[in-house]
């Protein structure tokens, strides 16, 4: 059976938690604005006119998302593959949804805004990496953010080191690119893989 209006929706879930409404707050307060300075990792969701979604993972150093005021955040644009998904979407469909992870702690952050693409200078010479200052960066009007409980990453126990899989117990990107594209073999893949990693990471 599926659910097909917010009705029955609230009917299958049951009420919302009071604690859960009021913790919903329209610009980032001061742990917000500490986690933020704390992660490497966020999960940035776009969507493009039509409705159809990406979901682009963004890391770099712990902060590397600036804080500009209460109500903006920069994220900085490293080197991809440049598809340019995210940003593609954003100038048709500015609603971004933002989940920022710190490695070792179960919650995790929520924003929710609309966004914009820059190349403004001044804006992104400070999160220069090695001399490289990047191309472009996303500018976040903040609208919504709120703390996640820990209740997904505990029950997948996602920092437990004991719960990792030998990395030989999953193909590589080398050969999974070589076998659904049949343009490269696995070990050239491997190489520009490699390189990439080391030369190219910003």
């Amino acid at each position: 059976m599926l659910i097909e209006d917010e009705a029955e929706l609230r009917t299958l879930m049951g009420p919302v938690h009071p604690l859960a409404e009021r913790k919903l707050l329209p610009r980032l307060d001061r742990y917000a604005r500490d986690f933020i300075a704390l992660s490497p990792f966020l999960v940035l969701a776009s969507a493009d006119r039509d409705g159809r979604a990406d979901a682009s993972p963004r890391g770099d150093g712990p902060g590397f998302v600036q804080v500009l005021d209460d109500a903006t955040l920069l994220i900085p644009d490293r080197r991809g593959n440049n598809l340019a998904d995210s940003f593609r979407n954003v100038l048709t469909s500015p609603g971004v949804g933002l989940i920022f992870l710190v490695p070792g702690v179960n919650e995790t952050l929520r924003v929710n805004g609309r966004a914009r693409l820059t190349t403004d200078p001044a804006l992104l010479e400070p999160a220069a990496v090695d001399g490289k200052v990047p191309k472009a960066g996303l500018l976040v009007s903040v609208e919504e953010v709120y703390f996640h409980c820990g209740k997904a990453l505990i029950r997948s126990k996602l920092w437990d080191a004991e719960r990792q899989i030998p990395r030989s117990a999953f193909p590589s990107l080398g050969r999974i690119i070589a076998d659904q594209t049949s343009v490269v073999t696995a070990e050239d893949a491997e190489r520009t893989l490699d390189e990439g990693y080391r030369t190219r990471l910003y």
